[in-house]
């Protein structure tokens, strides 16, 4: 057994939770849009701009000690995201670098090849297809999800493999749904055809491990802020795949190895510097044994248990509340296959005022889509506003969980009344 988190000591760790909104504590139910960062990330933000900011490459301790944080960063990455420090991509954001690679994977492709992406989808990782593909004379072919219960079939990315698949993009988890889909298997599929594997794992990250090489994805897309770390995209792209692909890059820059030719211009070093600390305090929850990866697994481990149980007792209670549409996979004994991410809508409600409601109680909530286009318009919900969308992270607490509920149920019986 991992052994069990202690929720009161890490949530001593992040001064987010000292927050009260009308009276009520603070219940940060967003994570699915961004997470909470522990004290030690803003710390690191804040003593990197202090004490070390400087450009790289100059023979002065500001510029060394920069020189350093980058390289350092590179290998907090690898370690986390089981690749080798040389394929780590930094950027902007997760978008700006799907973008960016996206675009660079178009330049290699002939008019008539084919991209598949899914329903299942953040449209950061569809998006970008559907331009370059308007760009090049490609074709994007679009794999739906069952709307029973929000899943990714496999055979419904396999049904559109062909001869001409080129990439087959697809998220590890679902952002609206939480819905996790067979990666190996999806990506034993597209390497059989020839094409590359290219995974959003955003919304996974902070729930389970995730590691490029067991995947065997050819590009790997996280967001740090999804993962207790600041505004930060990172990225994993195949050695041999990088250093194939073309670059966009300034005349002067020094030619680099594998996924750092995609890191164009001046790294945010302070990001960087919160990027360290938070795969820090992600190791920290697995104890002081072991390497890095054995340690970040512990954690994760401990991690999944925890919002494991969470997820059981929510989908349970959540199921006895009249009038709530809950989309995504319902069934507490399958809790194991989605993160814990739920997204409903209430009769009697609009997801915009529910989720007004909700955080006048203090509970932070999204409505509308949340970017994840192809589920509502899969779902009917698009036209009609969408959903809501509560997210639990390892920092939520059993108490919280029934907060939501109750609130929820409250309002159920407000409208029946």
């Amino acid at each position: 057994m991992p052994g069990a988190l202690d929720i009161t000591a890490i949530r001593s760790r992040f001064s987010a939770f000292d927050r009260r909104v009308n009276g009520y504590p603070a219940i940060y139910l967003d994570g699915p849009g961004g997470s909470q960062t522990p004290d030690s990330v803003a710390r690191a933000v804040a003593n990197y701009l202090v004490s070390a900011n400087a450009n790289l490459g100059g023979p002065f301790v500001t510029s060394v000690a920069s020189d350093e944080l980058v390289d350092k960063a590179h290998v907090a990455a690898a370690d986390f995201l089981g690749c080798t420090a040389e394929e780590v991509v930094f950027g902007a954001n997760t978008t700006t670098i799907n973008f960016l690679l996206a675009h660079a994977v178009a330049r290699t492709l002939e008019s008539g090849d084919e991209i598949i992406v899914t329903e299942l989808d953040h449209d950061a990782n569809v998006a970008p297809w559907l331009l370059v593909a308007g760009d090049r004379g490609l074709t994007v072919r679009t794999a739906p999800l069952d709307p029973g219960d929000g899943t990714l079939p496999l055979d419904s990315v396999e049904a559109l493999i062909t001869e001409r698949t080129r990439v087959v993009a697809f998220t590890l988890a679902s952002n609206a749904l939480g819905s996790i889909p067979d990666a190996a298997s999806l990506s034993a599929a597209a390497h059989e055809a020839g094409a590359l594997v290219w995974v959003d794992g955003v919304h996974l990250a902070p729930h389970r491990r995730i590691d490029r090489a067991a995947i065997d994805a050819d590009v790997l897309l996280t967001s740090a802020y999804k993962y207790f770390g600041p505004h930060l995209g990172v990225a994993a792209v195949r050695g041999e795949l990088a250093r194939s692909l073309p670059a966009d890059r300034v005349r002067p820059a020094l030619e680099i190895p594998a996924g750092h030719r995609f890191e164009t211009g001046t790294l945010a070093h302070e990001a960087l510097a919160g990027f360290i600390a938070a795969i820090e305090y992600l190791e920290s929850l697995g104890g002081e044994a072991g390497d890095r990866s054995a340690r970040l697994d512990l954690a994760y481990a401990r991690m999944e248990a925890h919002e494991h149980e969470l997820t059981r007792h929510t989908l349970d209670r959540l199921g006895e509340i009249p009038g709530l549409r809950l989309y995504g996979i319902p069934d507490a004994a399958r809790a194991g296959e989605r993160t814990p991410t739920f997204c409903f809508n209430l009769d009697g409600w609009t997801p915009e005022a529910l989720s007004a409601e909700l955080g006048r109680l203090g509970l932070f909530t999204y409505h509308g889509n949340y970017y994840a286009l192809g589920v509502m318009v899969a779902l009917g919900l698009e036209e009609s506003g969408g959903a809501v969308r509560a997210g639990y992270l390892h920092y939520t607490t059993p108490e919280e969980a029934d907060r939501l509920c109750d609130a929820v149920a409250s309002l159920a019986a407000s409208v029946i009344s």
